[in-house]
């Protein structure tokens, strides 16, 4: 892992604090996962977001009715941790609705459950749409891809270096490429709900037509009226 700094810089900044010990690799359970919901209507109205925060492990407040957000459990208890707990901090959390723009105008509302894995599938998502020029829906079905090569958002934050895994719908010759670059490929069935539950719609600006897109990985629907 690179010491933590300014990213666009690719590299490290002055710190004043100690600089936190290497992770190591480390195994650690999947957690129950998010949701994902998206509106758009012929005006342009849009509506993006990730629910999140499970009662599964989460006490609800005795005469209060409500839980406490299970979120804390995505920062660090290392005192030495960028991201360890502390007032006034900007942790980095999984969920992460998208919305993309057009010459000022809305073009598409997407997100996905799936813990780390979000981030790595709205990409690609993106990729398919914007770059290969794929519809919604048979963007959101192509084969996909998710690392594992960096400390997970949750605790224990499970390490994998170069891990990553790929649904087999993908070429052997491209995962054996992937190989030998130094990647760690682990097979997932050819459809996985660990590769996420991407849904999206979009609106085509001149024809005002709006398509929606729903991922066969997970229960989702895509629905108009």
């Amino acid at each position: 892992m690179p010491e933590p700094g300014n990213p666009r810089a690719y590299q490290a900044e002055t710190r004043t604090t100690p600089v936190p010990a290497r992770p190591v690799a480390a195994s650690g359970p999947d957690s129950p996962d998010t949701s994902y919901l998206c509106v758009l209507d012929r005006d342009g109205n849009v509506f993006s977001a990730t629910p999140s925060d499970g009662v599964l492990d989460t006490p609800l407040v005795p005469g209060l009715g409500f839980i406490i957000s299970s979120r804390g459990r995505q920062s660090w208890l290392d005192p030495d941790h960028p991201s360890c707990v502390a007032p006034g901090k900007r942790p980095r959390l999984t969920p992460c609705p998208g919305l993309v723009m057009k010459d000022g105008r809305v073009f598409m509302p997407y997100g996905t459950p799936g813990h780390d894995v979000q981030p790595q599938a709205m990409v690609q998502l993106l990729l398919n749409v914007l770059d290969y020029g794929m519809d919604v829906q048979e963007a959101i079905e192509a084969p996909r891809v998710a690392a594992y090569s960096f400390p997970g958002s949750a605790h224990p934050h499970p390490y994998h270096p170069g891990l990553l895994r790929a649904e087999t719908r993908i070429p052997e010759t491209t995962l054996d490429t992937l190989g030998r670059l130094g990647h760690r490929i682990e097979r997932w069935p050819t459809w996985t709900p660990k590769a996420g539950a991407l849904c999206a719609a979009v609106l085509n600006p001149t024809e005002g037509v709006l398509a929606g897109g729903a991922d066969p990985r997970r229960m989702a629907y895509a629905i108009g009226w």
